[in-house]
């Protein structure tokens, strides 16, 4: 099994606090993550690195320069004690097609939401994706899926990057998990546990491993 998983597109660290965590980020790895954009009427913004090839590393948090939502911000941010991995985004190269096959298989990743963010230069970013993911019983272990479009993708961007040597999850029943994974095209390092994702990049000090 690859220690990092096939059609990875990025994965999630949500934050109560994105400046502290970024800070934080930089201080472990000594990369300082770069503002990605901010999420309009969310009430979130985000930074970014990039993990090598077309993945990256997205760090959302609370964006105090707008109102407070009418809803809860994205991933559950107004309710974390503090920084964790919550979720992780493949891509597969044809969007409908993959959703049509996962439901063929016995797997809805539940329906499809147009999302979108204006990165600091101006730039509108608009994609799609599902929010099964988050959604489904097996919690964060099982991905979301996404489709960028036409827009650049954000690891194409000229982002910093902290090499991905390997990312794993904990399931309270592994064995469970694993047929929706390969149901969705990819796989990921699974051992018995409380529902939980790390992953560990490379940096000038050796490997780093963030939850």
């Amino acid at each position: 099994m690859s220690r990092i998983p096939p059609l990875l597109d990025h994965l999630v660290l949500a934050t109560p606090d994105l400046a502290a965590t970024v800070a934080e980020f930089a201080r472990r790895t000594g990369v300082t993550p770069a503002p990605g954009g901010v999420h309009v009427g969310l009430g979130t913004r985000n930074h970014l690195v990039g993990l090598g090839g077309r993945s990256y590393l997205e760090i959302i948090g609370p964006d105090p320069e707008q109102p407070e939502p009418v809803e809860l911000r994205p991933f559950g941010v107004d309710r974390l004690a503090g920084p964790r991995t919550v979720t992780w985004a493949i891509s597969p190269p044809d969007l409908e097609t993959a959703i049509a096959a996962v439901r063929a298989r016995g797997y809805d990743p539940g329906p499809v939401h147009p999302m979108s963010r204006r990165t600091p230069d101006g730039t509108l970013l608009r994609w799609r994706l599902t929010d099964g993911g988050t959604e489904h019983p097996s919690g964060p272990v099982v991905p979301f899926l996404i489709d960028w479009g036409g827009s650049p993708h954000p690891a194409a961007s000229g982002l910093p990057v902290t090499p991905l040597l390997e990312v794993t999850a904990t399931a309270p029943d592994p064995d469970a998990v694993r047929p929706l994974l390969s149901a969705l095209g990819t796989e990921l390092t699974l051992s018995e546990g409380p529902f939980g994702i790390s992953f560990t990049v490379e940096t000038s000090n050796g490997p780093v491993t963030f939850g």
